[in-house]
This record gives C-alpha cells, structure tokens and sequence, in this order.
C-alpha cells in the first residue's frame, strides 16, 4: 500500500500487473497455519487478473520445510478469473504455499495473432514479435530445451535461413510442441508473488481421526482399597483396547501436594487417607518430571508406553502448568509465583470454586523466559520418555504468546506430537488456541442437546473456514463435567450422546469407567460434579457389571475404524426427518465409495419415528435404483427406494442407527 505518495523502493513494483486476491484456503489471509493430515489433497483457489486484455497465467508454489526448492502446479481458470491448483502432502511438518502470477507475453501474442489472421491484415511485424518472444525463451530455457526452441524462432523470423511463408509461420506459432516449450519457460520477470507464504501444518492421521479413552491410573487396582499401579495399567490396556480406543489418557501422574490438600467431594480439609487431586502437581518428592510413587518408577511408566503401543495404544499424558505449595518450583523460583499483599500466593479460583492445593504460574514475571523455558522442558522430558500425545489442561488461562512459541518449538523438533486443548471457554478464545498450534480442541457439544443445537454448532465447527484450522474433539463426559441430560441416569442418554460423539466427529473420548458404568449421581442439585468424584478419591470400579456399555462401545469404535467416512469431519450433512426429536445425518467420502447414515433418537423416555429425505443424487444413489442399509450397531439390513425411507426408533434397545448405505 502507498502511503504519502512515497516511490517504492522495489525496481519492479511498477511493472507487476496482476492482481492476487482472495486465495483460499487461508486462514485470517496466511496469519495462522492451515492443518491438514498426511496423504491429504489440498485445492488452493485464487482470482487472478490484471490490466487491460493481456492473457494471465499462473502457478501454485508448495514445499515442504525441509526443502528450499519450490515444486509447483500450474493454475487453472474455471470461473470468473477464479484460478485453482492442489498439491498433495506427504509428510509431517509445515508446508509453505504461495501463488504466482504473470502476464503471459506468448499467449496474448497468439491470441492477437489468431484475431489479425481473421481481419486480414498484416501479420508480418506480428510474427517477427512472436520470434523474438520465443528467442527470449530459448535464453531461459534448459540446454535440452534451447535448441528446439532456438529453432522454433528461426523458422518464426523472416531472416532465418529455413525462410517460411507467413501461412506457415503462422501456423507454426499454433505447434502444440512449441506452445507446450512456451507455457515451461514463462518470462517471469515481472510476475507478482504472494509474500510471506501461507502455511500448512500437516500432522499424522491420528490427528484427524482418534477415540479416546480417559482413566485414572491409581484407580486400576483389582484389589478394593488399593492404589492402583502402572502395572495395573498395563494389566487394563486389553480392556481399553477391545472396546477400540487408541488413545488412553491419563490426568496427572506426578506427586501430589499435601498442603491444602482436598479431601472427598472436594472438601477444604482432608481427612487421614484422603490421596487429593492429581492436578494438585508436586512434592517434596518431585514434580512435572517426576512420577507418584505409588503408582511406580519412570521405567515402569516406560514399559507401559511400549505395552500399550503392543495393543494398539498411545498413551497421552495431561499437561497441567500449575503447582502444589509443596512443588519445588514454589521454593526454587518464587519469582514464578504471584504475592498478595500478606506475602502469600495467591491460589487458583473460578468462583466460587477455590483450589487452595494449587498455585498458579505468574507469566506476567519479569523471570518469564526461564519460566517459558522450563515449562517447555516439561513436555520435552516426557517425549523423551516415550509420550507422543497431550491433554493440556485450562490453556486459555495462559498467554496465547507463550502457546504459540511452546507448540511450535516443540513441533519443529517433534512435528508428529498432538496437542489438544481443554478450554471450555469462550468461542474466539477456543479459535484462537486452535491457530495457535493445538491439534484439537475440546468443545461445546457437552452441552448441545436438541437437534436444532447440534445441528448449527456441527455446522459452525466443520465447514470452511472453521474447520481448516479448528479439530473439534468432541467428549460425553470428562471428571469434571456430567451433564444435566447424563444425570437421568438412562441408559439410552448415554448410547445416543455415545453415537452423536463418534460420528458427528471423527476425533471423540470418554471419561471411563463412568462412562460404560453410567454413572449419573451428580454431588448435589444442578451441579455437574460427580458425587464420590474420583478427582479426590480411589473408587473401586466393577467392569464386568451387566449394565456396562463396553460392547456397544465397541461396535460403535468399529464401525468408526471399517467405515472411512466416519474417520473425518468432511462431507458431514444434516437430512430433513419429521420429528424434533430425531437427528439424521450422512457422512460419505469424496467418490461416495463408503456411504454412512445415522439417524438418532434425543429422547430417552419415547420411541419416535418419521420419514427421512435423503439427496440421493449428492450420495450417489439413483433415483430409481433400491439400496441396501446396514444397521452397524444391530445387524439388521433395510432395502429402500426413493427419496424417503421410514425409521422408528425407541430408548431401548437401541436408540440410534448407524446404518452404511450400499446399492
């Protein structure tokens, strides 16, 4: 932009015509990264245009971080000076993108050509112009190219020494070969390139698509009345596994503070016993870098990690930036720590919860880098031990600089770590953590019931913009959170918040057992704690209690894992059924290969049913042609014609379809 009526500096400002606008995808216009999975087809789109009636042309420049030479892709007009390219990205790590775009001096010379040929007028200063743009060519082009195109221009000039009528010279500036020579070697010497370029961040296929399963290790014990070990850990992790989970998730492993510390149902005081919160983090014993002794060493954590990843696991570890008052970090840096008045720190609060057991970090320290540097250690040190996934606790109550610069640093060393974001917080806040690195993100669907809710929030989160930086997680319940619709206790409310999470989004968790258990007794009325909550205490959990969900968990995973249009957040539509209290929805891939319908009842209490309308044409089907659903949860097979199909479903047994649709 001109400001001042100051001269550019730049030589050729002046002399670069095209415009660039309004690229996509792109996130605040290249502010903040794209994010992407490895194997993904991304299409970038540009309008390109420039003065006058000059023939444009232009390119989509990619590379991979690691590489310093541009690949690129010729773009393609298909609308309105709307031009378009895609590359594809094989590995992990960032991908630089740009477009470029020039005044293509050959091609306007042939279109010119062809109108002059047509007016009958004199084409012989025309061809000699056309020579001499395909002797500049010549110039540009590779030693194996040059002659040919050197020759090309000798037979275009009307000195060569092959002299050819101005028919044939005419004719030869329409040669596929030449113009094909002409189109590689374009004078790019005034040609207008976006700068800086856009980013991608390109993450492993677990970033996408992931079940998580959430569990407390001290609570695995077999044993009644026994702290549970990573051994017991290990001996659970065929549980986990053949319910079809690939991430377990464990909250804070490290010692835990005994100042202050919570008694059951977060009482103030702890009574003789009580073992306190995991996120109450340090002893005298250790803290972020070390683990509670009860549950084992650090090598026995080790052999878990390797265990799990024997049954196909990944253990993630939470990531919680607070300290106990018994933390080291309280006595060796008590600049990190904010005073009050009486000389006390002053403890973490969301009133009217107070958390006496925990202090907050100060990033507002004069000392924050050595504090930066530290906490960025933390994640470093359990990477090295084996950890490749992390649950990051509250990271709306840090700075977003200091997100950013911990995430990146971390992801240029480790580009296949995963980050996901707790922050139940407010919208632009939970958008702003996603650009600034996390993988995924925690979400409102906790809290979104009825259809019309669900259907506009799925709607916000998956579409363009949103969705090309925002990895919605969604999760039917954490320790902290038991919704209001949970808390009736019916088992129909668990399977359909089951269902909603696995195939609204392809990334979902759990916090169990009190999942499969459907534990719905909250501490007190309206509130969303559980009673007796495992936060504060070692329950004794019976797995194989008839109740348990454990199963249909298991058929839901696996449909999730055989069906590929549930492990995205693409293509998710929302279909019309007439009643409020059905939800229906398609997930289905690009080529409509692999077709998912479900269809969900919202009411625990009473069966509904009503026609659903289906755009046959959009999932591939025709309109004259049966199709066959398959029911993934109960194995039954339905046969429809048409555009409308009949489903009654009722609390029990089942209250949702999950049905892959096949012609």
């Amino acid at each position: 932009m001109l400001r001042n009526n100051d001269m550019p500096q730049d030589a050729e400002f002046g002399r670069r015509r095209v415009a660039i606008e309004a690229i996509t995808p792109a996130v605040d216009c290249g502010r903040w990264s794209l994010k992407r999975v490895q194997g993904d087809r991304i299409t970038v789109e540009a309008d390109l245009f420039a003065d006058g009636h000059e023939e444009v042309r232009g390119a989509l420049l990619y590379r991979h971080e690691n590489s310093s030479e541009w690949s690129q892709a010729p773009l393609e007009l298909f609308f309105n000076d709307r031009w378009r390219a895609t590359f594809t990205v094989h590995e992990v790590g960032r991908y630089f993108y740009t477009i470029r775009g020039w005044v293509d001096r050959y091609q306007t010379w042939r279109h010119d050509l062809g109108k002059r040929v047509a007016a009958g007028t004199n084409t012989e200063v025309d061809l000699e112009i056309g020579a001499a743009l395909v002797a500049e060519a010549a110039a540009r082009a590779s030693s194996d190219d040059r002659p040919r195109l050197a020759e090309f221009a000798e037979l275009l000039d009307v000195r060569g020494a092959n002299r050819k009528t101005p028919q044939e010279r005419v004719q030869l500036a329409e040669n596929p070969v030449l113009v094909g020579l002409m189109d590689r070697y374009p004078d790019l010497q005034f040609a207008t390139t976006v700068d800086p370029p856009m980013v991608v961040t390109v993450d492993r296929p677990r970033a996408r698509f992931s079940a998580w399963y959430e569990m407390f290790p001290r609570a695995t014990s077999p044993v009644p009345g026994r702290h549970g070990t990573f051994a017991d850990c290990e001996a659970r992790l065929p549980y986990v596994a053949e319910m079809g989970f690939d991430v377990l998730y464990f909250p804070p492993i490290h010692p835990i503070g005994s100042a202050f510390r919570k008694g059951k149902n977060n009482a103030p005081t702890a009574q003789p016993g009580d073992v306190g919160s995991p996120w109450a983090i340090g002893a005298l014993t250790g803290g972020h870098k070390s683990v509670l002794r009860e549950l084992g060493t650090l090598a026995d954590f080790r052999r878990l990690v390797e265990s799990a990843a024997g049954h196909g696991l990944e253990i993630a570890l939470d990531i919680a930036y607070q300290c106990s008052p018994d933390h080291p970090y309280v006595r060796e840096h008590p600049e990190w720590f904010r005073k009050r008045p009486d000389g006390t720190i002053q403890y973490a609060e969301n009133p009217p919860k107070k958390y006496q057991d925990i202090y907050p970090f100060d990033f507002e320290t004069a000392e924050w880098r050595p504090l930066w540097e530290e906490l960025k250690s933390v994640v470093t040190f359990w990477i090295e031990q084996g950890v490749r996934i992390f649950r990051v606790d509250n990271p709306h109550t840090k700075p977003f600089a200091f997100w950013e610069w911990l995430i990146d640093d971390v992801k240029r060393q480790h580009p296949d770590v995963i980050f996901l974001s707790e922050a139940f917080t407010r919208p632009k806040i939970m958008y702003r953590l996603a650009k600034l690195g996390f993988t995924q993100s925690y979400t409102y669907f906790t809290w979104r019931n009825s259809k019309q809710e669900l259907t506009e929030y799925l709607q916000e989160i998956t579409q363009p913009a949103i969705g090309d930086f925002f990895r919605p997680n969604f999760w039917t319940n954490t320790p902290d959170i038991l919704t209001e619709f949970l808390q009736s206790g019916q088992r129909a409310a668990f399977i359909a918040r089951l269902v909603l999470a696995a195939t609204m989004t392809a990334n979902f968790g759990v916090y169990g057992p009190a999942f499969e258990l459907l534990m719905s007794t909250p501490r007190e009325p309206h509130s969303e704690e559980y009673l007796n909550s495992e936060k504060y205490e070692i329950p004794h959990w019976q797995l194989d209690r008839p109740e348990s969900l454990r199963g249909v968990i298991a058929l839901v995973n696996r449909a999730r894992r055989e069906n590929r249009a549930l492990q995205s957040d693409a293509n998710l539509e929302f279909h019309t059924v007439e009643s409020d209290q059905l939800i229906c929805y398609s997930k289905r891939t690009d080529d409509n290969s692999n077709v998912v319908l479900i269809v969900v009842n919202l009411d625990p209490y009473h069966a509904h049913a009503a026609n659903v309308e289906l755009p046959l044409a959009q999932l591939g089907i025709a309109e004259d042609a049966p199709y066959l659903l398959e029911d993934l949860l109960s194995g039954n097979r339905y046969s429809w014609q048409g555009p409308r199909g009949w489903v009654d479903l009722a609390p029990q047994p089942m209250p949702a379809h999950i049905f892959r649709i096949s012609t």
